[in-house]
């Protein structure tokens, strides 16, 4: 069977799905989809800590589907600008997941993942998928990938 790994960069998919179609992503959904293909042995989703119920039952949610939830704290600078990326922490459990995987999947339209991904397949010979908003990701990212899932109304609450 094949082993999956999945990789969610949560605030990425949030704002690309509510601004493109005015919805949430289903996460159960993607699960669902994707144990149908194989064994999902990694499944991180990466996201923002902040102090609100809603947040806290999201993350209570995608941790009831299988997601390790991993919080980074929300920064919020004096001139009003906000700091929360999780672009290293992604990349850092991509590159140790690649050699133990078939696939690696990732949900994101961050076109700073090209690179990763293209590293992946050519030293561990992984498969790499990803699923994103298709107009607002990064073109290099859906050509880095070996597919691209467009994320539309099927895949949404």
């Amino acid at each position: 069977m094949k082993k999956i790994a999945v990789f969610v960069d949560v605030q990425n998919i949030y704002y690309t799905t509510r601004d493109a179609f005015g919805q949430q992503f289903n996460y159960r959904l993607l699960w669902q989809e994707l144990l149908a293909q194989g064994d999902i042995v990694y499944a991180n989703a990466y996201a923002i800590q902040r102090s609100d119920d809603q947040q806290h039952k999201f993350q209570k949610a995608l941790k009831h589907i299988g997601f390790n939830v991993k919080l980074k704290p929300y920064i919020q600078r004096k001139d009003g600008s906000a700091k929360g990326d999780w672009d290293v922490g992604i990349t850092i459990d991509i590159m140790e997941a690649a050699a133990e995987v078939d696939n690696i999947i990732l949900l994101s339209g961050d076109g700073d993942f090209d690179l990763l991904l293209r590293k992946v397949r050519e030293k561990f010979g992984v498969t790499t998928e990803v699923y994103s908003v298709e107009a607002l990701t990064a073109k290099a990212l859906i050509d880095a990938a070996d597919v691209h899932h467009k994320i539309a109304a099927s895949l949404l609450l």
